[in-house]
């Protein structure tokens, strides 16, 4: 990811320019769920308590229970990496494991509210070259690319996470900022980094009665983690959990390429593919300053069209891996490949897979 270049995702494969939910504890009353399962957030609640026995015909006892439900983010596209925006829920299939299952709550948007975690790596590595100036220009672009009532915070990392502001409206002072990082020192865990970034996010999308931001972690790297304590898989699977898409945009120079048949030299790891797709999100390659620019229209644009997709959690513990597809038509989905049902965190499978043709009748 001359003068007539065409940048192509490193996942997916498509031409730039031609071209995930919280598993969350809802008390509903049973005449009443279908109302509140896209209301804006609320944090999980003690269902209250029973009527009395005293209940009359003008007061009618009503029944509670409790539902966990999972709520899942996808972007769609046709065979030109256009986005589609015109399904409704009965154009959607959602599998766990292998099993179809109900689509309980659907919502499209169009054009929603965005907030975006930019992770920058200040590790040694990115002195080489001009890294950190392509870098940097990534950030101004995606910070230039918000808008009203978006949010957006700056994170940078080596052996740690460094939250160098927080959410915010104000992407002039994050412009600046960039330039006011730390220069390149030292090793890199890069899976580290993200894995804590993505807490952070779902701490600052707790509370409040804002509108639902979809939210993002952009990582602007050179790829290279030496110091690491997580892997790839259990990175993905908190990210998963909390519906988050991490995008990657590699900084790099041409012989680091990893899509060239001469790829060799370059140490980006190979993890950060399959923590991209897991995830819901994508790897871009920037080689050339142009390619900073459309990598930020390319991810602020998917994340602005989004459809949530709400069913009800397995009463099976543990990891449960998700597919995304469309009926009838040869469209492109990319969303989260799974979830934990109760209990700790699982990482998926190496077979996890999130991004899925439509087609199916």
């Amino acid at each position: 990811m001359s003068s007539n270049w065409k940048l192509t995702s490193y996942l997916s494969g498509r031409e730039f320019g031609g071209a995930g939910g919280v598993l969350r504890r809802l008390a509903v009353t049973a005449t009443s769920a279908a109302l509140l399962l896209f209301a804006a957030p609320v944090a999980a609640q003690t269902p209250p308590a029973p009527p009395t026995p005293a209940a009359t015909p003008d007061q009618p006892a009503r029944f509670k229970s409790a539902v966990d439900l999972v709520s899942v983010s996808a972007v769609v596209r046709d065979k030109k990496g256009r986005f589609v925006s015109d399904l409704s829920r009965e154009d959607f299939i959602v599998t766990e494991g292998g099993e179809k299952r109900s689509i309980v709550g659907f919502q499209a948007e169009a054009d929603g509210p965005v907030k975006v975690a930019v992770l920058f790596d200040i590790s040694g590595s990115m002195r080489v070259g001009t890294k950190v100036v392509d870098a940097q220009q990534t950030a101004r672009h995606i910070f230039s690319s918000l808008k009203e009532g978006d949010k957006a915070a700056l994170f940078a990392f080596d052996t740690q996470l460094d939250q160098v502001t927080d959410f915010t409206s104000d992407f002039k002072d994050l412009e600046k900022k960039v330039e006011l990082v730390d220069p390149p020192f030292g090793q890199t865990s890069l899976y580290d980094a993200i894995a804590e970034t993505a807490k952070a996010v779902e701490t600052s999308m707790t509370g409040g009665s804002q509108a639902r931001q979809r939210a993002a972690i952009v990582v602007l790297t050179d790829g290279i983690d030496t110091k690491s304590r997580l892997t790839a898989p259990e990175v993905s699977a908190i990210a998963s959990n909390i519906d988050v898409p991490v995008y990657i945009v590699a900084v790099m120079s041409p012989v680091d390429d990893p899509r060239n048949s001469d790829y060799g030299t370059g140490a980006m790891s190979s993890g950060l593919t399959d923590l991209a797709r897991w995830t819901g999100g994508d790897l871009f390659i920037a080689i050339a300053p142009a390619h900073a620019s459309i990598a930020a229209r390319q991810i602020v644009g998917e994340m602005r069209h989004q459809y949530m997709l709400a069913f009800e959690a397995s009463a099976r513990p543990g990891w449960r891996p998700l597919e995304v597809k469309t009926r009838g038509r040869e469209l492109s989905v990319r969303a989260r490949s799974g979830y934990t049902a109760g209990g700790d965190v699982k990482a998926p499978s190496a077979s996890g897979t999130s991004s899925k043709r439509g087609g199916e009748r």
